[in-house]
């Protein structure tokens, strides 16, 4: 059954949480993803079996959780994320980010390096507001966006299209963690199939690149889409969390 949690900014926040043994692992979901989701259900059936605590929460407009979709923002969810990790855990935590969860985790791991014992991401999707949504609007978006306010993307995942504000675009630029050295002194496990076609295999390599730390490591899984949750990528998003464990 899920609790929930009212952030500083007062938005509230559902969210499940094991108890167990430290370091706890936190799953950060993606864009219009939810904690309900394969990954998320599969890594917390994972951390029981091992009696390791662990918590999963959705972000505000995100499924159980308060507020419209359409109101939030990178920094919002950033938000709320910070929130559940210093409210519902306690010292250093393995963040496991998916997908937007992957830049959400980076922005913690900025903000708040001592509650980082390790990091684990799948098909990190960092800045995507500005390098692939912005940069990848025709003229007419982007004026669509600057008078309307807002402008629709097809989906590969429901039949409802994306609506994209201009908040997201505006507020996505103040939380960019491509641009300035990123330092993650823990150990880092990228995870990325190599036939993603939303977050493709440029982007992981670019993160790769750009971080700096002593112990950083990209997997690569031929034939692995975006949703990365076959039982095999499973598998290894647990033995992966399993291994930084170890080194944390």
């Amino acid at each position: 059954m899920s609790h929930h949690l009212t952030t500083p900014q007062g938005r509230r926040i559902a969210y499940n949480r094991t108890e167990g043994i430290a370091p706890g692992i936190v799953f950060l979901g993606g864009f219009r993803s939810d904690k309900e989701g394969t990954k998320a259900l599969a890594l917390e059936a994972w951390a029981k079996a091992h009696g390791r605590a662990f918590l999963r929460f959705d972000y505000s407009g995100h499924g159980s959780s308060s507020g419209d979709f359409l109101d939030g923002s990178i920094g919002d969810w950033f938000e709320d994320a910070q929130a559940a990790i210093l409210t519902l855990t306690e010292g250093p935590q393995v963040l496991v980010g998916s997908s937007m969860g992957g830049w959400i985790s980076l922005l913690i791991a900025r903000a708040l390096p001592e509650r980082i014992a390790g990091l684990v991401t799948i098909a990190a999707a960092p800045d995507f507001t500005e390098d692939s949504m912005w940069d990848g609007f025709t003229p007419a978006q982007r004026q669509a966006l600057s008078t309307e306010g807002q402008v629709a993307l097809p989906s590969d995942y429901s039949d409802e299209p994306y609506i994209i504000t201009h908040r997201l675009i505006e507020d996505g630029r103040n939380h960019l963690v491509l641009r300035a050295p990123l330092a993650l002194p823990f150990p880092v496990r990228f995870l990325q199939g190599t036939a993603d076609v939303d977050v493709p295999v440029p982007v992981a390599l670019r993160l790769m690149d750009h971080v700096s730390g002593p112990d950083i490591r990209l997997t690569l899984v031929k034939g692995a889409d975006h949703r990365f949750s076959t039982p095999d990528c499973l598998r290894l998003i647990e033995r992966t969390v399993e291994k930084v464990l170890k080194r944390a």
